[in-house]
């Protein structure tokens, strides 16, 4: 069966491969940018940023009218901060959280009257292992996917009964874009207070570099669409971190925090 798909954030990383796999299996697909990108074929591109509400909405109301109907939505777009938490700036803090975080709201918010009518449909949120567990030096980031986490759970709840499926995916390290653009803290004074940060953030571009390839999470997002009963959530990483998932709910918290920190040379 194919579907018509909306994906945000397609000019790069799990985005820009998921758009393309998915319309090579046939699937409609639409796709958010905020920049001109060289398009793929067969991709619909809408030049839009998440973090305006109307912006959203007239783009979906356009898909609608064009196709009718909005099978799947996978909530890609994001970025991230990296540095300590007390040295993040209101402005990145809000940069932070109104893409990763109030970005999904709107679009999940601009879907679901149509989802609803359908009585059908699927929202696939792109969370993150740093949604399960506080990365040190990524904590805003890690708090808008905590975010996400507890907003899933309800929104799953509350449209069970309507037909619509909510999926959370959780990937860990893997090689993209997401890296380089990371915003990332350069106050001296911040790497004065904070001299293990320089360390802990090599660590994570060391591990982001040599992480998985974007098509194995896009590959995930097709098994989805085709499951007809896909699970709540699923943990995209090495055997590693999907170790460290499941010691995190197992141990208690200070032997967690132990563990964790001797990770990131802590």
């Amino acid at each position: 069966m194919k579907f018509v798909v909306l994906i945000t954030g397609i000019s790069s990383g799990f985005g820009l491969e998921t758009a393309r796999l998915l319309s090579q299996e046939g699937h409609i697909v639409y796709g958010t940018v905020r920049r001109t990108v060289q398009p793929l074929p067969n991709v619909h591109y809408l030049q839009v940023d998440v973090r305006d509400k109307e912006a959203v909405r007239d783009a979906v109301a356009e898909i609608i009218e064009k196709e009718g109907r909005i099978d799947v939505l996978v909530n890609n777009a994001g970025m991230g901060i990296g540095g300590p938490l007390e040295f993040a700036t209101e402005e990145e803090i809000r940069l932070q959280m109104d893409t990763n975080f109030m970005g999904l709201v709107h679009c999940v918010d601009a879907v679901l009257p149509y989802m609803r009518q359908q009585e059908s449909g699927r929202i696939i949120a792109l969370s993150s292992i740093g949604g399960l567990m506080g990365l040190p030096f990524q904590g805003f980031y890690s708090a808008s996917k905590f975010a996400i986490e507890g907003y899933c759970e309800a929104l799953s709840l509350e449209t069970k009964a309507m037909g619509i499926k909510v999926v959370v995916l959780r990937p860990g390290d893997f090689a993209t874009g997401f890296t380089g653009s990371r915003k990332k803290v350069a106050d001296e004074a911040a790497l004065q207070a904070y001299p293990i940060y320089k360390t802990a953030i090599e660590k994570v571009e060391h591990d982001e570099n040599g992480g998985l390839k974007p098509i194995v999470l896009a590959r995930k997002i097709s098994q989805i669409i085709s499951n007809s009963h896909p699970r709540n959530g699923y943990v995209v990483a090495s055997f590693e971190q999907k170790l460290s998932v499941l010691l995190k709910r197992i141990l208690p918290a200070k032997w967690f925090a132990r563990i964790l920190g001797s990770y990131y040379r802590l």
